[in-house]
């Protein structure tokens, strides 16, 4: 059968073509559309390698090589090195006014019994409060993204009752406290890198504690381009020790 499309380079765009295969990072896909091109073409210079011999060579259908002589047909050089983008138009799911109902709902306060909203969440608030018929949590992932809200968030903030020098300069001093504790326990770190020795085993424990804690001030809460902010000051409402 007689090829409709044929490929034939001109000098300049054999050049071009021998670069982008030679290129050290390129895109798989870019790179094979060249070399099947390069083999392809019936130029004096080009090799005029049949589909069939392009096909086992490269490890891909005969039919992929035609669509590709199409393309450089019909589009050129670059039209046929890169992927042809989709000319699907999908309905948009959610409009300006749905966007700013989901973006109030997860500034809003978790249902009850919800630490903080999840994508799956506010999907399901969204169509049971009548805003929409149907939603993804994907769709609501990137809603949120788009307005940078990040419900998932939370960021320690001091909110001092009065900016002044000495509250500064108490912050200071604790911050410094820490670094010092660090440093002084440091060694004892020492001791996991000791050989191992049968009459002396070493015999790990660890403790973890969990604070049962009440805000004392009210969260700021999430925002577009913030996180939730909350305040270093809490209320202690008991321990949990756990030994392992």
């Amino acid at each position: 059968m007689t090829k409709k499309y044929i490929v034939e380079l001109t000098t300049d765009e054999r050049s071009e073509l021998e670069n982008l295969v030679n290129q050290g990072k390129i895109a798989a896909y870019k790179r094979l559309n060249a070399q099947i091109f390069l083999k392809a073409d019936i130029s004096t210079n080009g090799r005029g390698w049949t589909d069939q011999k392009i096909s086992e060579a490269f490890n891909v259908s005969v039919k992929t090589i035609e669509r590709v002589r199409q393309r450089l047909v019909e589009k050129g050089i670059e039209g046929a090195i890169n992927r042809t983008k989709s000319q699907k138009c999908y309905p948009q799911k959610i409009d300006g006014e749905m966007e700013a109902h989901l973006v109030a709902l997860t500034c809003s306060e978790a249902p009850e019994g919800q630490a903080r909203w999840t994508l799956r969440l506010l999907a399901d608030q969204m169509v049971e409060l009548k805003y929409v018929d149907s939603i993804s949590h994907e769709t609501v992932r990137q809603v949120l993204k788009k307005n940078e809200i990040k419900p998932w968030q939370k960021k320690e903030w001091c909110i001092p009752p009065e900016e002044n020098a000495e509250f500064v300069c108490s912050m200071e001093n604790v911050f410094e406290g820490k670094v010092f504790l660090q440093k002084k326990l440091y060694p004892r770190i020492e001791i996991y890198k000791k050989p191992y020795d049968e009459a002396h085993p070493v015999v790990c424990m660890d403790e973890s504690s969990k604070q049962q804690i009440k805000e004392v001030r009210q969260p700021i809460k999430t925002a577009p381009g913030q996180a939730e902010c909350y305040d270093f000051k809490y209320e202690r409402n008991g321990i949990e020790d756990k030994v392992f």
